[in-house]
């Protein structure tokens, strides 16, 4: 289950909370230093310019329209075995506005490792382990950034479904969570398989009801089974067919949603309790790691 955060400065990891970020597996990065964070911003940078003007040449160090920060965030992993987290941002000042006018941010990335030392206990000297990137903003800037990441560190980036499976063991264990202030409804999003018209049923339980129910299937508190995993669902099951007569279990959980987080199974994630956003990271730090081995 998801630690509680450890004491961590908020406005360090502040920009994670309440953003839809788009998650991706990334292998090590070879040959990474994080003393050159400046010389890879500056670098990138032009690689961006040279890609807006379809592969023209753009000198290093001439202000750009796109400014681009590179900084490290030694607070966001999990372990002293994780590599701190690196932080990517994307500004635009559009040429119109004042050179003393605030920068607009339109795309973030963030490479982080919370307990995965499954990964870098095994990896070889001169890789950087930070399997699991998530982004916020363009996916073309996405795409271009990817593109540098792989060509400078010999890295390889995939984007990251969550299963079924995935998804109702993250709803077990997000319902469970103690909660220091009033939590919104669980809700489980099914799709409907073969139909013409895409139907989609959505299926929410009142926070209480759903933690009350965890408490009776959980039987070891800190530790949690696939079996009381199967229980949970087939109890929600079970309640829903009862009222609607829909066998649930034949459709596909697609999306879950409680006070914690959300999960979509397209691989997109929105952290929103800070108390328990490390252990939100753990759980897909190990999906990460699971699709690069």
């Amino acid at each position: 289950p998801p630690p509680p955060q450890e004491i961590v400065d908020p406005q360090k990891t502040a920009f994670l909370l309440r953003k839809a970020w788009t998650l991706y597996s990334v292998t090590p990065l070879y040959r990474f230093h994080r003393a050159r964070l400046r010389d890879y911003a500056r670098l990138l940078s032009a690689f961006i310019a040279a890609e807006k003007q379809k592969g023209l040449a753009v000198e290093v160090g001439v202000e750009l329209d796109v400014k681009v920060t590179v900084s490290s965030i030694a607070e966001l992993r999990g372990s002293e075995q994780d590599q701190p987290a690196v932080l990517v941002q994307l500004s635009s000042r559009s040429q119109a506005s004042s050179r003393s006018s605030e920068d607009k941010l339109v795309w973030s990335g963030c490479f982080c490792s919370v307990y995965g030392d499954d990964l870098s206990e095994n990896v070889l000297e001169g890789f950087t382990c930070l399997p699991l990137f998530l982004t916020h903003g363009a996916e073309s800037y996405t795409s271009i950034v990817g593109r540098w990441f792989q060509k400078t560190f010999d890295c390889c980036f995939r984007r990251l479904a969550i299963s079924p499976l995935n998804l109702s063991w993250m709803v077990a264990m997000w319902a469970g969570s103690k909660l220091d202030r009033a939590a919104s409804a669980v809700e489980l999003v099914f799709s409907v398989p073969r139909l013409r018209q895409p139907l989609d049923i959505s299926y929410a339980i009142h926070p209480e009801d759903a933690k009350e129910l965890w408490d009776t299937v959980q039987k070891t508190p800190g530790e949690i089974t696939q079996e009381e995993v199967d229980v949970f669902m087939d109890c929600l099951y079970s309640h829903f067919h009862r009222h609607f007569k829909i066998h649930l279990s034949a459709a596909k959980l697609v999306k879950v949603s409680t006070a914690v987080a959300s999960a979509h199974c397209d691989g997109i994630v929105k952290l929103l309790h800070s108390q328990y956003f490390l252990g939100v990271l753990m759980i897909l730090t190990e999906l990460a790691i699971s699709q690069i081995q």
